[in-house]
């Protein structure tokens, strides 16, 4: 059976670099860092003091006064890049009222949750006691609330639930709103990650697993994926958000086809809770199975936007996965959006996605900074400037703690 074509149609963000599409891809053209020393909250005794943190965040236009002030960050994360997303999409509310709701649904995936909201219940209730404790507190602690309140504002009734895989939870998302689609649950999709972990009891927990790096000297240099010096990943934050429809739906109402989704696989290394295999098997069958999802060769991949954290273990575990699949490395381009912006965890696949689509749009590539001395054993075409680039198919991984694989493959949208 012909699957179904699926269309992206609108993209949201928001990160380090703002909440608009294009000012965020250009600041990945230009090579800027997003990684900055933290001044939000006390950690001058942490063994890693910065982070792709978001200053100046401001959610007016899309959620309520009242609402923006008591809910989690990362549930407003997702309800600007969502909304974003639905407007970049030419949805407004005279072209939403007349979408067959039932059909529309919303899947962001969260891989920690509210976790600002969990860490101050958790201070309220041990200095002022239970009575002190929010009624918000497990509403906004839940990873599938951020959807749930999106659906509400939008009354999209079709598919709604939270995915959370770690940092594979937004290709996760992304596989299973295609899957929906495809199956004819749903004409359209809003789907990707949101993360806000970028406070003192997640900082303090990725700094005991030793997972970060520790350049507080140089916070700009830290993230520097493939790089022989590299030390640990950097925290970062934000929501990365599609509109996926049927062609067939996007067609009918005239929507902008910004790129076409081909397939997608997914995998587990059932290995260790934290590394990566080193031989690259569980990865490996990822991306056989996105190909064969996608109905492609290998050899039709031009372009990798790799998970690529900047950790001793995980680069290189992924490059010897690849080239597993990919026996000519040096014939395709790879980049690592993290070296900018750092790690966003679950919202780490929806940005990556957003990049990716922007390089099939824009015919540009964006850099990888900090690869100062690469791995001798990178081989892969890895620019440090932008470049020049025009995209065939494209490949985007994400990976996450206790083994999950995610891949999705873009391309551009021909008729």
């Amino acid at each position: 059976m012909k699957k179904k074509r699926i269309v992206i149609t609108g993209m949201g963000v928001v990160s380090c670099f703002g909440n608009d599409v294009d000012d965020f891809y250009q600041n990945l053209l230009n090579g800027t860092s997003g990684i900055s020393t933290l001044t939000e909250f006390p950690c001058e005794d942490f063994p890693t003091r910065f982070a792709g943190v978001i200053r100046g965040f401001d959610p007016e236009g899309y959620l309520d006064k009242k609402q923006a002030r008591r809910v989690d960050n990362y549930i407003a994360y997702a309800m600007v890049a969502g909304k974003k997303a639905i407007e970049h999409a030419h949805l407004n509310e005279e072209a939403l009222n007349k979408l067959d709701k039932s059909k529309c649904g919303v899947l962001i995936g969260s891989g920690m949750g509210g976790m600002g909201i969990f860490s101050e219940g958790v201070q309220t209730l041990l200095e002022k006691g239970q009575r002190k404790v929010t009624p918000f507190f497990v509403p906004y602690i839940l990873t599938n609330m951020a959807g749930a309140l999106l659906a509400m504002d939008v009354g999209f009734m079709g598919p709604n639930y939270s995915i959370s895989t770690a940092c594979a939870t937004a290709n996760n998302s992304i596989i299973a709103a295609a899957e929906h689609i495809r199956r004819g649950d749903a004409d359209l999709m809003v789907t990707g990650g949101t993360e806000a972990a970028i406070i003192r009891m997640g900082m303090a927990g990725f700094s005991a697993c030793k997972a970060l790096s520790q350049r507080n000297d140089e916070p700009t240099r830290a993230s520097r994926p493939w790089d022989v010096d590299r030390d640990g990943f950097v925290m970062g934050e934000g929501a990365g958000v599609l509109v996926m429809e049927s062609l067939e739906h996007a067609l009918a109402r005239g929507a902008p086809i910004l790129a076409e989704y081909l397939g997608g696989g997914v995998s587990c290394d059932a290995y260790h809770m934290t590394e990566p295999r080193a031989d690259g098997e569980g990865v490996a069958l990822c991306i056989q199975n996105a190909l064969k999802d996608a109905g492609i060769e290998a050899d039709e991949i031009n372009y990798i936007n790799a998970h690529a954290t900047s950790t001793p273990l995980g680069d290189m575990a992924e490059v010897n996965a690849l080239k597993r699949i990919f026996t000519h490395p040096e014939k395709i381009t790879m980049n690592a959006t993290k070296s900018m912006i750092g790690h966003l965890l679950g919202a780490a696949g929806g940005v990556e996605a957003i990049a990716t689509i922007k390089a099939i749009l824009t015919n540009q590539i964006h850099p990888t900074i900090n690869l100062e001395n690469p791995e001798p054993l990178l081989n892969f075409d890895v620019p440090t400037t932008a470049k020049e680039f025009v995209v065939k198919k494209a490949l985007s991984n994400s990976f996450g703690f206790g083994g999950h694989n995610a891949s999705i493959i873009f391309s551009p949208y021909f008729p």
